[in-house]
């Protein structure tokens, strides 16, 4: 029997999310294990007189490339990729593997050099995006790999899935333009914030947001959704921080117990109880992903526990999460790397203070 929730979520995608419009390219980049929402993207993409572009991947490729690729391999730009990056209207990448950890014991500094070679397409994608060019969403499609590392039976996840990007309901579309309408007010009072402050165990952060604007995360980019973020100011960010509660994934591996402290926007101390090495080896990719390119707060209510993906656990309700690296051009950011890596932060037992008033306490928000 066909799951109304999967078209529920290819409509919701192209219609809201990417608003696909008649005669524009579409590249829909997915594994083959989400075959059930590749062809009702598909269909829905037709149906909306786009041109839409699948591109399936294989299990075990990317892992066979960090290995096996010689130096020249790992530093190639594809002109192909470049052509799509230059032309596409929309993008959308679906998440969903047999085996997460494939990646585990890849070597850090091979995965480094072939990120850090793709700057030069970042660079076009950012200014198409800037320019209003081209649009972009993500999503997972629910595996029995990503529902073990959730510790839930693959009917269970699929339910966490669905339920997190309102597909459970049967108008998405408006449940997702509820959840902008309550976060504008929230976002509104964020972007008369000129310095927040993040106080919980093991962290003592301030960071400089003056100027920059809050951004209302309501399902038009990753799907789910449910945040608010900002880029900080490039050098304002000082103290320590760490995320003792959960775990931080970037590219297939795993680091526990993050610690950083800051001085002028820069870190300048890093440690892990697991994953040090590959930590450190992340921060010297460039030099802006020493900085902080995002900081974020967690709204979506539905999303209540944390999974080792995090696509869902940065929407926790009661966290945040920084990202070092890649600042959001739409926020006013100026920070640029080839790493973008979100970590989430506990704050079930947090203050958070915004120019020194207390905004937001045990994961509520104050104001």
């Amino acid at each position: 029997m066909k799951d109304k929730r999967v078209e529920r979520l290819a409509r919701l995608l192209l219609n809201y999310s990417l608003g696909i419009k008649k005669g524009e390219l579409l590249v829909i980049q997915a594994s083959y294990l989400a075959e059930p929402l590749i062809k009702e993207l598909y269909k829905e993409s037709l149906r909306l007189g786009a041109h839409p572009h699948p591109l399936i991947s294989i299990d075990g490729l990317t892992r066979i490339f960090y290995n096996q690729a010689r130096p020249h391999q790992l530093k190639y730009v594809s002109p192909i990729q470049e052509f799509i990056i230059k032309k596409v209207d929309g993008l959308l990448w679906i998440l969903g593997s047999e085996n997460t950890k494939t990646l585990t014991n890849v070597d850090p500094k091979r995965m480094a050099i072939a990120r850090s070679s793709q700057e030069r397409i970042q660079r076009i994608f950012i200014n198409r995006e800037k320019r209003g060019e081209v649009r972009w969403s993500g999503c997972l499609f629910p595996t029995n790999a990503s529902a073990q590392d959730a510790e839930m039976s693959l009917d269970e996840y699929e339910d966490f899935v669905y339920k997190a990007c309102f597909c459970h309901r049967g108008d998405p579309i408006k449940a997702w333009k509820a959840v902008r309408r309550e976060q504008e007010r929230l976002v509104r009072r964020l972007n008369r914030v000129k310095k927040i402050r993040i106080v919980t165990k093991g962290t003592d952060l301030e960071v400089g947001v003056r100027g920059r604007r809050w951004i209302n995360c309501c399902g038009e980019r990753n799907m789910p959704d449910g945040e608010i973020f900002t880029s900080p100011l490039e050098t304002k960010t000082k103290g320590r921080i760490l995320f003792d509660k959960y775990p931080g994934f970037y590219m297939g591996k795993e680091a526990e117990g993050i610690y950083l402290e800051f001085k002028d926007g820069k870190v300048v101390k890093a440690k892990a109880r697991k994953g040090e090495s590959f930590l450190n080896t992340m921060l010297k990719i460039d030099r802006g992903a020493q900085r902080l390119g995002e900081i974020s707060f967690g709204t979506n209510s539905n999303i209540k526990r944390f999974t080792r993906n995090t696509l869902f656990d940065e929407k926790i309700g009661s966290t945040m999460h920084l990202a070092l690296g890649l600042a959001l051009p739409e926020t006013g950011g100026k920070n640029f790397s080839s790493l973008h890596w979100d970590i989430v932060l506990d704050l079930s037992k947090g203050e958070v203070y915004g120019d020194g008033s207390l905004i937001y306490k045990n994961g509520c928000f104050l104001i």
